[in-house]
Protein backbone atom coordinates (compact mmCIF):
# COMPACT_ATOMS: atom_id res chain seq x y z
CA UNK A 1 0.00 0.00 0.00
CA UNK A 2 1.36 3.12 -1.12
CA UNK A 3 1.09 6.74 1.18
CA UNK A 4 1.21 9.99 -0.19
CA UNK A 5 3.65 12.08 1.69
CA UNK A 6 4.29 15.32 0.51
CA UNK A 7 8.08 16.81 -0.66
CA UNK A 8 8.77 19.06 2.18
CA UNK A 9 7.63 16.41 4.97
CA UNK A 10 10.24 13.79 3.41
CA UNK A 11 13.07 16.71 3.24
CA UNK A 12 12.42 17.29 6.85
CA UNK A 13 11.86 13.41 7.40
CA UNK A 14 15.37 13.09 5.96
CA UNK A 15 17.32 15.74 7.45
CA UNK A 16 16.24 14.40 11.06
CA UNK A 17 17.40 11.11 9.96
CA UNK A 18 21.17 12.41 8.62
CA UNK A 19 21.38 14.57 12.27
CA UNK A 20 20.07 11.52 14.44
CA UNK A 21 22.44 8.71 12.51
CA UNK A 22 25.65 11.82 12.73
CA UNK A 23 25.33 12.56 16.58
CA UNK A 24 24.49 9.02 17.27
CA UNK A 25 26.41 7.22 15.15
CA UNK A 26 24.61 4.27 12.89
CA UNK A 27 24.19 1.17 15.39
CA UNK A 28 21.18 3.08 17.35
CA UNK A 29 18.94 1.34 14.56
CA UNK A 30 17.60 -1.89 15.13
CA UNK A 31 18.00 -2.02 11.27
CA UNK A 32 21.17 -0.81 10.40
CA UNK A 33 24.76 -2.78 8.85
CA UNK A 34 26.20 -3.20 12.33
CA UNK A 35 23.85 -5.02 13.46
CA UNK A 36 25.12 -8.60 14.06
CA UNK A 37 22.20 -10.93 13.98
CA UNK A 38 24.56 -14.01 15.37
CA UNK A 39 27.44 -12.42 17.27
CA UNK A 40 30.65 -14.27 16.59
CA UNK A 41 31.30 -16.81 19.32
CA UNK A 42 34.24 -15.93 20.92
CA UNK A 43 36.44 -13.25 21.10
CA UNK A 44 40.16 -13.43 22.36
CA UNK A 45 40.41 -10.26 23.83
CA UNK A 46 37.47 -7.53 26.04
CA UNK A 47 37.20 -5.34 23.76
CA UNK A 48 34.51 -3.39 25.58
CA UNK A 49 37.08 -3.14 29.11
CA UNK A 50 40.09 -2.08 26.71
CA UNK A 51 37.37 0.67 25.35
CA UNK A 52 36.69 1.82 28.78
CA UNK A 53 40.46 1.95 29.51
CA UNK A 54 41.87 4.09 26.34
CA UNK A 55 39.14 6.48 27.31
CA UNK A 56 40.21 6.83 30.71
CA UNK A 57 43.96 7.57 30.12
CA UNK A 58 43.04 10.86 29.01
CA UNK A 59 41.85 11.66 32.43
CA UNK A 60 45.37 11.05 33.01
CA UNK A 61 47.24 13.45 30.71
CA UNK A 62 44.64 16.42 31.81
CA UNK A 63 46.27 19.70 32.66
CA UNK A 64 44.16 22.63 34.75
CA UNK A 65 41.67 22.21 37.78
CA UNK A 66 40.62 18.74 37.85
CA UNK A 67 36.90 17.79 38.41
CA UNK A 68 35.43 16.10 41.28
CA UNK A 69 34.77 13.36 38.99
CA UNK A 70 38.11 12.88 38.05
CA UNK A 71 38.96 8.93 37.98
CA UNK A 72 42.60 8.90 37.92
CA UNK A 73 42.58 10.04 41.22
CA UNK A 74 46.57 10.12 41.60
CA UNK A 75 46.54 12.99 39.69
CA UNK A 76 46.14 16.39 41.13
CA UNK A 77 45.88 19.72 39.50
CA UNK A 78 48.24 21.61 37.65
CA UNK A 79 49.26 24.10 35.07
CA UNK A 80 46.80 26.73 37.09
CA UNK A 81 48.61 29.73 35.94
CA UNK A 82 49.43 28.45 31.64
CA UNK A 83 49.34 31.57 29.88
CA UNK A 84 49.60 34.49 32.66
CA UNK A 85 52.94 34.55 30.69
CA UNK A 86 50.97 35.77 27.91
CA UNK A 87 48.34 37.57 30.03
CA UNK A 88 45.87 34.90 28.54
CA UNK A 89 44.04 31.90 30.28
CA UNK A 90 45.61 29.32 28.79
CA UNK A 91 44.61 26.17 31.65
CA UNK A 92 43.37 22.73 30.90
CA UNK A 93 44.03 20.72 27.72
CA UNK A 94 46.19 17.55 27.71
CA UNK A 95 49.94 16.76 28.22
CA UNK A 96 50.92 15.31 24.96
CA UNK A 97 53.14 12.18 26.30
CA UNK A 98 54.86 11.42 29.67
CA UNK A 99 56.23 14.80 29.88
CA UNK A 100 54.79 18.10 30.93
CA UNK A 101 54.60 20.33 27.75
CA UNK A 102 51.15 21.67 26.15
CA UNK A 103 52.03 20.99 22.29
CA UNK A 104 48.58 22.41 20.49
CA UNK A 105 49.67 20.70 17.25
CA UNK A 106 49.39 16.84 18.70
CA UNK A 107 46.38 17.86 21.20
CA UNK A 108 44.39 19.24 17.87
CA UNK A 109 45.00 16.19 16.37
CA UNK A 110 44.22 13.83 18.89
CA UNK A 111 40.94 15.95 19.21
CA UNK A 112 39.98 15.11 15.50
CA UNK A 113 40.74 11.67 15.76
CA UNK A 114 38.72 10.93 19.33
CA UNK A 115 36.11 12.88 17.94
CA UNK A 116 36.21 10.92 14.43
CA UNK A 117 35.95 7.90 16.60
CA UNK A 118 32.86 9.06 18.29
CA UNK A 119 31.22 10.24 14.77
CA UNK A 120 31.55 7.00 13.06
CA UNK A 121 31.23 4.33 16.33
CA UNK A 122 29.73 6.26 18.85
CA UNK A 123 26.34 4.76 18.12
CA UNK A 124 28.24 1.53 19.60
CA UNK A 125 29.79 2.68 22.91
CA UNK A 126 26.80 2.40 24.83
CA UNK A 127 28.00 3.97 28.35
CA UNK A 128 31.56 4.89 26.85
CA UNK A 129 30.30 7.77 24.80
CA UNK A 130 29.71 10.06 27.63
CA UNK A 131 32.95 9.61 28.77
CA UNK A 132 34.63 9.90 25.09
CA UNK A 133 32.54 12.93 25.02
CA UNK A 134 33.83 14.77 27.94
CA UNK A 135 37.66 13.68 26.83
CA UNK A 136 36.69 15.42 23.99
CA UNK A 137 35.08 18.92 25.60
CA UNK A 138 38.55 18.65 28.07
CA UNK A 139 40.51 19.80 24.73
CA UNK A 140 38.18 21.51 22.40
CA UNK A 141 37.78 24.17 25.79
CA UNK A 142 41.31 24.41 25.47
CA UNK A 143 41.58 24.99 21.87
CA UNK A 144 38.35 27.71 22.54
CA UNK A 145 40.78 29.31 24.96
CA UNK A 146 43.65 29.21 22.67
CA UNK A 147 41.90 30.89 19.56
CA UNK A 148 39.85 33.31 21.48
CA UNK A 149 42.11 36.06 19.83
CA UNK A 150 41.49 36.62 15.97
CA UNK A 151 44.32 35.75 13.96
CA UNK A 152 46.08 34.40 16.52
CA UNK A 153 46.86 30.88 17.79
CA UNK A 154 48.46 29.82 21.03
CA UNK A 155 49.95 26.46 20.00
CA UNK A 156 52.55 25.48 22.94
CA UNK A 157 52.85 25.88 26.97
CA UNK A 158 56.43 24.99 28.22
CA UNK A 159 59.30 25.62 27.73
CA UNK A 160 59.95 21.55 26.19
CA UNK A 161 64.20 21.85 26.22
CA UNK A 162 63.79 22.96 29.73
CA UNK A 163 60.90 20.80 30.74
CA UNK A 164 62.80 17.80 29.44
CA UNK A 165 66.03 18.67 31.45
CA UNK A 166 63.70 17.89 34.54
CA UNK A 167 62.11 14.56 35.72
CA UNK A 168 59.23 16.39 38.11
CA UNK A 169 55.59 15.40 38.14
CA UNK A 170 53.05 17.95 36.41
CA UNK A 171 51.39 19.05 40.00
CA UNK A 172 55.49 20.04 41.09
CA UNK A 173 56.85 21.63 37.70
CA UNK A 174 58.65 24.68 37.94
CA UNK A 175 60.45 25.41 34.57
CA UNK A 176 59.09 27.95 32.49
CA UNK A 177 55.34 27.93 31.18
CA UNK A 178 56.11 29.80 28.32
CA UNK A 179 53.88 30.38 25.63
CA UNK A 180 54.09 30.22 22.14
CA UNK A 181 51.70 31.05 19.29
CA UNK A 182 51.77 31.55 15.26
CA UNK A 183 49.90 34.98 13.82
CA UNK A 184 49.88 37.04 11.00
CA UNK A 185 53.52 37.53 11.13
CA UNK A 186 54.89 34.05 12.25
CA UNK A 187 52.08 31.73 10.53
CA UNK A 188 51.39 27.95 11.01
CA UNK A 189 48.98 27.06 8.64
CA UNK A 190 49.45 23.83 9.83
CA UNK A 191 48.91 23.69 13.74
CA UNK A 192 45.95 26.17 12.52
CA UNK A 193 44.29 24.20 9.68
CA UNK A 194 44.66 21.27 12.57
CA UNK A 195 43.21 23.38 15.10
CA UNK A 196 39.79 23.93 12.81
CA UNK A 197 39.24 20.36 11.84
CA UNK A 198 39.31 19.72 15.55
CA UNK A 199 36.85 22.12 16.47
CA UNK A 200 34.74 21.53 13.07
CA UNK A 201 34.83 17.86 14.14
CA UNK A 202 33.86 18.06 17.72
CA UNK A 203 31.02 20.34 16.49
CA UNK A 204 29.14 17.22 15.32
CA UNK A 205 29.81 15.38 18.09
CA UNK A 206 27.91 18.14 20.43
CA UNK A 207 25.09 18.72 17.31
CA UNK A 208 22.44 17.64 18.97
CA UNK A 209 23.39 17.15 22.83
CA UNK A 210 24.86 20.56 22.95
CA UNK A 211 23.67 22.56 20.15
CA UNK A 212 24.94 26.10 21.86
CA UNK A 213 28.33 24.72 22.02
CA UNK A 214 28.15 22.90 19.38
CA UNK A 215 27.72 26.30 16.89
CA UNK A 216 30.56 28.02 19.13
CA UNK A 217 32.76 25.82 18.25
CA UNK A 218 32.07 25.59 14.05
CA UNK A 219 31.94 29.37 13.84
CA UNK A 220 35.29 28.82 15.54
CA UNK A 221 36.70 26.59 13.22
CA UNK A 222 35.62 28.85 10.08
CA UNK A 223 37.68 31.35 11.46
CA UNK A 224 40.86 29.66 12.70
CA UNK A 225 40.32 27.77 8.96
CA UNK A 226 40.85 31.37 7.29
CA UNK A 227 43.13 32.41 9.32
CA UNK A 228 45.03 29.13 8.24
CA UNK A 229 44.68 29.35 4.48
CA UNK A 230 44.82 33.30 4.46
CA UNK A 231 48.44 33.51 6.20
CA UNK A 232 50.29 30.38 5.02
CA UNK A 233 53.39 28.90 6.47
CA UNK A 234 54.39 25.94 8.52
CA UNK A 235 54.42 26.51 12.27
CA UNK A 236 58.02 25.17 12.63
CA UNK A 237 59.46 28.12 10.42
CA UNK A 238 59.22 30.92 12.96
CA UNK A 239 58.73 28.46 15.94
CA UNK A 240 61.75 26.52 15.10
CA UNK A 241 63.78 26.31 18.33
CA UNK A 242 60.83 25.75 20.19
CA UNK A 243 58.36 22.84 18.62
CA UNK A 244 61.67 20.85 16.74
CA UNK A 245 62.46 18.40 17.17
CA UNK A 246 59.35 17.69 19.11
CA UNK A 247 56.85 18.35 17.30
CA UNK A 248 58.20 19.89 13.30
CA UNK A 249 55.87 20.26 10.95
CA UNK A 250 58.07 17.76 8.42
CA UNK A 251 54.96 17.22 5.80
CA UNK A 252 54.55 20.87 4.98
CA UNK A 253 51.20 22.48 5.67
CA UNK A 254 49.08 21.71 2.86
CA UNK A 255 47.55 18.64 3.89
CA UNK A 256 46.30 20.12 7.08
CA UNK A 257 44.19 22.45 4.67
CA UNK A 258 43.01 19.96 2.47
CA UNK A 259 42.12 18.03 6.05
CA UNK A 260 40.51 21.16 7.26
CA UNK A 261 38.51 22.13 4.69
CA UNK A 262 37.61 18.66 4.45
CA UNK A 263 36.18 18.73 8.01
CA UNK A 264 34.88 22.12 7.47
CA UNK A 265 32.65 20.78 4.65
CA UNK A 266 31.41 17.83 6.56
CA UNK A 267 30.19 20.44 9.55
CA UNK A 268 28.60 22.98 7.75
CA UNK A 269 27.56 21.82 4.33
CA UNK A 270 28.68 24.85 2.60
CA UNK A 271 29.57 24.92 -1.01
CA UNK A 272 32.48 27.39 -0.15
CA UNK A 273 34.56 24.05 1.40
CA UNK A 274 33.38 21.66 -1.41
CA UNK A 275 34.89 24.66 -3.99
CA UNK A 276 38.10 25.25 -2.03
CA UNK A 277 38.78 21.40 -2.08
CA UNK A 278 38.19 21.26 -5.54
CA UNK A 279 40.11 24.05 -6.79
CA UNK A 280 43.20 23.34 -4.82
CA UNK A 281 42.95 19.62 -3.90
CA UNK A 282 45.91 18.61 -6.30
CA UNK A 283 47.93 21.97 -5.06
CA UNK A 284 47.60 20.65 -1.65
CA UNK A 285 48.84 16.97 -2.65
CA UNK A 286 45.36 14.89 -2.45
CA UNK A 287 47.09 12.29 -5.18
CA UNK A 288 50.69 12.85 -3.34
CA UNK A 289 51.65 8.57 -2.55
CA UNK A 290 51.95 7.72 1.06
CA UNK A 291 50.43 5.53 3.36
CA UNK A 292 51.10 7.37 6.38
CA UNK A 293 48.84 8.74 8.61
CA UNK A 294 49.47 10.58 12.12
CA UNK A 295 49.91 14.00 13.55
CA UNK A 296 51.85 15.19 10.74
CA UNK A 297 50.87 13.84 7.90
CA UNK A 298 46.86 13.90 7.32
CA UNK A 299 46.84 12.80 3.54
CA UNK A 300 45.20 9.17 3.83
CA UNK A 301 43.20 10.73 6.35
CA UNK A 302 41.61 13.41 3.98
CA UNK A 303 40.97 10.81 1.30
CA UNK A 304 39.22 8.56 3.38
CA UNK A 305 37.01 10.97 4.57
CA UNK A 306 36.61 12.58 1.26
CA UNK A 307 36.00 9.36 -0.83
CA UNK A 308 32.27 8.48 1.44
CA UNK A 309 29.49 7.53 -0.62
CA UNK A 310 26.27 9.41 0.30
CA UNK A 311 24.78 6.69 2.65
CA UNK A 312 21.12 7.65 1.57
CA UNK A 313 22.07 7.35 -1.87
CA UNK A 314 19.18 5.18 -3.14
CA UNK A 315 15.83 3.96 -2.16
CA UNK A 316 17.96 0.45 -1.61
CA UNK A 317 19.19 1.58 1.38
CA UNK A 318 15.43 2.56 2.73
CA UNK A 319 14.44 -1.01 1.21
CA UNK A 320 17.18 -2.82 2.86
CA UNK A 321 17.22 -1.80 6.35
CA UNK A 322 13.59 -1.09 7.09
CA UNK A 323 14.01 3.17 6.97
CA UNK A 324 10.60 3.90 6.30
CA UNK A 325 9.71 1.36 4.16
CA UNK A 326 5.91 2.19 4.19
CA UNK A 327 6.50 5.50 2.63
CA UNK A 328 6.50 6.02 -1.29
CA UNK A 329 9.43 4.59 -2.49
CA UNK A 330 8.95 6.56 -6.16
CA UNK A 331 8.49 9.99 -3.70
CA UNK A 332 11.78 9.02 -1.55
CA UNK A 333 13.89 8.56 -4.58
CA UNK A 334 12.67 12.30 -5.68
CA UNK A 335 13.51 13.86 -2.78
CA UNK A 336 16.89 12.14 -2.51
CA UNK A 337 17.90 13.13 -6.10
CA UNK A 338 17.06 16.55 -4.90
CA UNK A 339 18.49 16.73 -1.79
CA UNK A 340 21.95 14.27 -2.99
CA UNK A 341 24.93 15.54 -1.46
CA UNK A 342 27.16 18.03 -4.30
CA UNK A 343 29.89 15.59 -3.36
CA UNK A 344 28.22 12.79 -6.17
CA UNK A 345 27.97 15.27 -8.92
CA UNK A 346 32.02 16.34 -8.75
CA UNK A 347 33.76 14.38 -10.33
CA UNK A 348 36.86 15.65 -8.57
CA UNK A 349 35.90 14.21 -5.68
CA UNK A 350 35.23 10.82 -6.91
CA UNK A 351 39.11 10.69 -7.21
CA UNK A 352 39.45 10.55 -3.77
CA UNK A 353 37.79 7.29 -3.91
CA UNK A 354 41.02 5.89 -6.28
CA UNK A 355 43.42 7.87 -3.81
CA UNK A 356 41.92 5.92 -0.79
CA UNK A 357 41.97 2.83 -2.34
CA UNK A 358 45.17 3.34 -3.24
CA UNK A 359 46.64 3.40 0.50
CA UNK A 360 44.62 0.53 1.45
CA UNK A 361 46.51 -1.69 -1.41
CA UNK A 362 49.30 -0.49 -0.22
CA UNK A 363 48.83 -2.19 3.15
CA UNK A 364 47.31 -5.47 1.75
CA UNK A 365 50.14 -8.18 2.93
CA UNK A 366 50.85 -9.94 -0.47
CA UNK A 367 48.72 -7.38 -2.69
CA UNK A 368 50.09 -6.23 -5.94
CA UNK A 369 50.58 -2.78 -4.57
CA UNK A 370 51.60 -3.44 -1.33
CA UNK A 371 54.82 -1.28 0.46
CA UNK A 372 53.79 -2.16 3.85
CA UNK A 373 56.18 -3.14 6.37
CA UNK A 374 55.35 -6.05 9.28
CA UNK A 375 57.05 -7.50 12.00
CA UNK A 376 57.89 -11.37 11.75
CA UNK A 377 54.69 -11.54 14.50
CA UNK A 378 52.45 -9.41 12.04
CA UNK A 379 52.68 -5.87 13.56
CA UNK A 380 52.59 -3.09 10.83
CA UNK A 381 55.80 -1.06 11.47
CA UNK A 382 57.02 2.56 10.02
CA UNK A 383 59.62 3.42 12.03
CA UNK A 384 61.04 3.08 15.81
CA UNK A 385 60.09 6.44 17.30
CA UNK A 386 56.28 5.56 18.93
CA UNK A 387 55.48 2.89 15.86
CA UNK A 388 51.91 1.97 17.71
CA UNK A 389 50.94 5.70 16.89
CA UNK A 390 50.52 4.34 12.81
CA UNK A 391 48.97 0.98 13.94
CA UNK A 392 45.86 2.32 15.82
CA UNK A 393 45.41 5.51 13.34
CA UNK A 394 45.54 2.51 10.26
CA UNK A 395 43.50 0.31 12.37
CA UNK A 396 40.39 2.94 12.18
CA UNK A 397 40.87 4.46 8.85
CA UNK A 398 40.26 0.20 7.81
CA UNK A 399 37.52 -0.27 10.01
CA UNK A 400 36.06 3.24 8.75
CA UNK A 401 36.85 2.86 5.12
CA UNK A 402 35.44 -0.69 5.37
CA UNK A 403 31.91 0.91 6.96
CA UNK A 404 31.73 3.41 3.90
CA UNK A 405 33.04 0.91 1.05
CA UNK A 406 29.72 -1.50 2.74
CA UNK A 407 27.28 1.26 3.06
CA UNK A 408 27.92 1.82 -0.97
CA UNK A 409 28.25 -2.06 -1.88
CA UNK A 410 31.81 -1.52 -2.90
CA UNK A 411 35.23 -3.16 -2.90
CA UNK A 412 38.45 -2.32 -3.21
CA UNK A 413 40.59 -3.67 -6.61
CA UNK A 414 44.38 -3.74 -6.19
CA UNK A 415 45.65 -4.58 -9.34
CA UNK A 416 43.33 -7.51 -9.93
CA UNK A 417 42.85 -8.69 -6.32
CA UNK A 418 39.49 -8.11 -5.21
CA UNK A 419 39.49 -6.71 -1.29
CA UNK A 420 36.62 -6.53 0.60
CA UNK A 421 35.43 -4.68 3.15
CA UNK A 422 35.42 -8.05 5.57
CA UNK A 423 39.13 -8.42 4.40
CA UNK A 424 40.12 -4.60 5.66
CA UNK A 425 38.16 -5.51 8.88
CA UNK A 426 40.48 -8.27 9.56
CA UNK A 427 43.59 -6.74 8.98
CA UNK A 428 42.77 -4.16 11.76
CA UNK A 429 41.47 -6.73 14.03
CA UNK A 430 44.40 -8.57 13.73
CA UNK A 431 46.54 -5.13 14.28
CA UNK A 432 44.14 -4.20 17.51
CA UNK A 433 44.59 -7.85 18.90
CA UNK A 434 48.93 -7.45 18.11
CA UNK A 435 48.40 -4.61 20.64
CA UNK A 436 46.22 -6.30 23.39
CA UNK A 437 48.34 -9.27 23.56
CA UNK A 438 48.13 -11.53 20.12
CA UNK A 439 51.93 -10.91 19.85
CA UNK A 440 55.17 -13.53 20.42
CA UNK A 441 56.04 -11.45 23.87
CA UNK A 442 52.62 -11.91 24.62
CA UNK A 443 52.84 -8.40 26.57
CA UNK A 444 49.15 -5.90 25.81
CA UNK A 445 51.05 -2.72 24.92
CA UNK A 446 47.88 -1.09 26.82
CA UNK A 447 48.59 -0.62 30.64
CA UNK A 448 46.64 -1.92 32.83
CA UNK A 449 45.24 -4.08 30.04
CA UNK A 450 45.89 -8.15 30.34
CA UNK A 451 48.25 -10.04 32.89
CA UNK A 452 51.27 -8.99 31.00
CA UNK A 453 52.08 -5.00 29.90
CA UNK A 454 54.90 -2.24 30.23
CA UNK A 455 55.53 -1.46 33.81
CA UNK A 456 58.67 0.97 33.24
CA UNK A 457 56.63 3.65 30.96
CA UNK A 458 58.44 6.60 30.26
CA UNK A 459 55.72 9.29 32.26
CA UNK A 460 56.60 11.34 34.45
CA UNK A 461 53.43 11.17 36.65
CA UNK A 462 53.23 7.77 36.59
CA UNK A 463 56.67 7.20 37.50
CA UNK A 464 56.92 9.27 40.70
CA UNK A 465 55.14 9.14 43.78
CA UNK A 466 51.79 11.08 43.81
CA UNK A 467 51.48 13.74 46.03
CA UNK A 468 49.38 11.30 48.36
CA UNK A 469 52.37 9.54 48.78
CA UNK A 470 54.41 11.91 48.44
CA UNK A 471 53.32 15.50 49.61
CA UNK A 472 56.84 17.04 49.46
CA UNK A 473 57.60 18.41 46.49
CA UNK A 474 60.06 16.48 43.86
CA UNK A 475 62.76 19.13 42.76
CA UNK A 476 63.64 18.50 39.22
CA UNK A 477 66.99 16.74 39.00
CA UNK A 478 65.99 14.12 41.99
CA UNK A 479 63.59 12.77 39.91
CA UNK A 480 65.83 11.41 37.28
CA UNK A 481 67.04 8.63 39.85
CA UNK A 482 63.47 6.91 39.60
CA UNK A 483 63.46 7.80 35.95
CA UNK A 484 66.59 5.56 35.52
CA UNK A 485 65.87 3.11 38.15
CA UNK A 486 64.22 -0.29 37.51
CA UNK A 487 61.40 -0.38 39.91
CA UNK A 488 57.70 -0.49 38.23
CA UNK A 489 55.88 2.67 38.06
CA UNK A 490 53.73 3.25 41.37
CA UNK A 491 51.01 4.99 39.72
CA UNK A 492 48.99 3.10 36.70
CA UNK A 493 48.45 5.20 33.88
CA UNK A 494 45.35 3.01 32.67
CA UNK A 495 44.43 2.53 28.84
CA UNK A 496 47.93 4.66 27.64
CA UNK A 497 48.83 3.14 24.73
CA UNK A 498 52.99 2.96 24.61
CA UNK A 499 55.40 3.28 21.54
CA UNK A 500 55.45 -0.59 20.98
CA UNK A 501 57.62 -3.16 19.63
CA UNK A 502 60.88 -2.57 17.32
CA UNK A 503 60.77 -4.21 14.07
CA UNK A 504 61.70 -7.63 15.15
CA UNK A 505 58.88 -7.44 17.91
CA UNK A 506 61.11 -7.24 20.72
CA UNK A 507 60.03 -4.70 24.21
CA UNK A 508 62.68 -4.13 26.66
CA UNK A 509 60.45 -2.48 29.37
CA UNK A 510 62.80 0.39 30.06
CA UNK A 511 61.39 4.04 31.21
CA UNK A 512 64.37 5.75 29.50
CA UNK A 513 63.59 4.50 26.00
CA UNK A 514 60.93 7.21 24.58
CA UNK A 515 60.69 5.93 21.18
CA UNK A 516 59.57 2.25 22.93
CA UNK A 517 58.17 2.84 26.21
CA UNK A 518 56.47 6.59 25.70
CA UNK A 519 52.54 6.85 25.55
CA UNK A 520 50.87 9.52 23.80
CA UNK A 521 47.55 11.06 23.57
CA UNK A 522 47.68 10.41 19.56
CA UNK A 523 47.91 6.87 20.15
CA UNK A 524 45.20 6.28 21.67
CA UNK A 525 42.27 8.44 19.84
CA UNK A 526 41.86 6.21 17.19
CA UNK A 527 41.79 3.30 18.94
CA UNK A 528 38.79 4.50 20.66
CA UNK A 529 36.90 4.25 17.74
CA UNK A 530 38.32 0.74 16.36
CA UNK A 531 37.93 -0.47 20.02
CA UNK A 532 34.40 0.42 19.92
CA UNK A 533 33.26 -1.74 16.97
CA UNK A 534 35.21 -4.56 17.60
CA UNK A 535 33.50 -4.49 21.20
CA UNK A 536 30.20 -4.27 19.19
CA UNK A 537 31.24 -6.83 16.58
CA UNK A 538 31.85 -9.41 19.61
CA UNK A 539 28.65 -8.85 21.40
CA UNK A 540 30.28 -7.10 24.30
CA UNK A 541 28.39 -3.78 24.21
Amino acid sequence: MAYSVSSSTLVALFSCFATFLVCHGFAVHHNNPFHHRHHPRFASHNYRDALTKSILYFEGQRSGKLPSSQRITWRRDSGLTDGSAMHVDLVGGYYDAGDNVKFGFPMAFTTTMLSWSVLEFGGLMKGELQNAREAIRWATDYLLKATAHPDTIYVQVGDAKKDHSCWERPEDMDTPRSVYKVDKNSPGSDVAAETAAALAAASLVFRRCDPTYSKLLVRRAIRVFQFANKYRGAYSNGLKKYVCPFYCSYSGYEDELLWGAAWLHKATKNPIYLNYIQVNGQALGAAQFDNTFGWDNKHAGARILLSKVPILASSSFFVKYGIYDRLSIKMIDTVLESQAFLVQKVQSLHDYKDHADNFICSLIPGAPFSSAQYTPGGLLFKMNDSNMQYVTSTSFLLLTYAKYLTYARKIVNCGGTAVTPKRLRNIAKKQVDYLLGDNPLKMSYMVGYGPRYPQRIHHRGSSLPSIAAHPVKIQCSSGFSVMNSQSPNPNILVGAIVGGPDKYDRFPDKRSDYEQSEPATYMNSPLVGALAYLAHSFGQL
